[in-house]
C-alpha cells in the first residue's frame, strides 16, 4: 500500500510533495502580481511551443489545409501560433508551471 502525502489545503504539491517554499513565496507576492506572473509564464510556454511547431511544419509542402501557394507560410504560421496558445491554455507541457514558480520565488526574494 502506497503512502500518501498529506498537506494543508493551501500548500501546493510539487512532484508529489508539499512545496512549502513556494507556499511561503506566494504569501509574499500580491494576487495581482501572481496573476501577471501566471500570464507571462503561459505566454512563454506558448512561444516555446510555437517555435517547436514552426520547426516541425517548416518543410511541409503540397496537399493539406494550405496547399503549396505563396501565402502558405503566413497562414501556417498563424495556425501554429493559435495551436500553441490553445495548448498552453489547456495546461501545455508543464513548462508554464515551472516558469511561474521561478517568477514567484524571484519576486518573493526581491520583496524580502
Amino acid at each position: 500500500m502506497a503512502a500518501t502525502v498529506s498537506s494543508p489545503a493551501n500548500v501546493p504539491i510539487i512532484n508529489g510533495h508539499p512545496d512549502y517554499t513556494f507556499a511561503a513565496a506566494l504569501s509574499k507576492v500580491s494576487p495581482k502580481a501572481q496573476a501577471a506572473a501566471k500570464a507571462k509564464a503561459q505566454d512563454f510556454e506558448a512561444m516555446f511551443l510555437n517555435s517547436m511547431m514552426s520547426q516541425m511544419t517548416s518543410g511541409l509542402k503540397g496537399e493539406g489545409p494550405f496547399g503549396d501557394t505563396v501565402g502558405t507560410g503566413a497562414w501556417r504560421s498563424m495556425l501554429t501560433e493559435q495551436y500553441s496558445q490553445t495548448i498552453a491554455k489547456a495546461g501545455g507541457l508543464g513548462i508554464a508551471n515551472d516558469v511561474y514558480r521561478s517568477l514567484i520565488l524571484q519576486q518573493a526574494n526581491s520583496v524580502a
